[in-house]
């Protein structure tokens, strides 16, 4: 049974650091591409970040450009999790965070996500 299992979400201060972390069991998820959704309250799931696998062994990260210059991701576990390191953390940040797995491009939007975890919380105060 393939499983996506996240952690790290929380209540933060305006300017706070969080780190969000997607363990992946069930199946190798080294050639897939791994990041992070969120869906903030009445709003759409929306990409935040992926690690594209580029067929070397290696991954390149990408960013929506809400994100960009604040969040880091990165893959470990022979590409097996992906953590979302998230720095000076804004009101408009708040939403529940989904780890996802795809085998295609993820910042092309959900329709590429194969596999879903089941959300983290992550509220920003001010």
């Amino acid at each position: 049974q393939v499983q996506l299992v996240e952690s790290g979400g929380g209540l933060v201060q305006v300017g706070d650091s969080l780190r969000l972390s997607c363990a992946a069991s069930g199946r190798t998820f080294s050639s897939y591409f791994m990041g992070w959704f969120r869906q903030a309250p009445g709003k759409e799931r929306a990409f935040v970040a992926e690690t594209a696998w580029t067929g070397q062994n290696t991954y390149y990260p990408h960013y929506a450009d809400s994100v960009r210059g604040r969040f880091t991701i990165f893959r470990g576990n022979a590409g097996n999790s992906v953590t979302l390191e998230m720095n000076n953390l804004q009101p408009e940040d708040t939403a529940v965070y989904y780890c996802a797995a795809g085998s295609s491009a993820l910042q092309r939007g959900t329709g590429s996500v194969n596999y879903w975890g089941q959300g983290t919380q992550v509220t920003v105060s001010s």
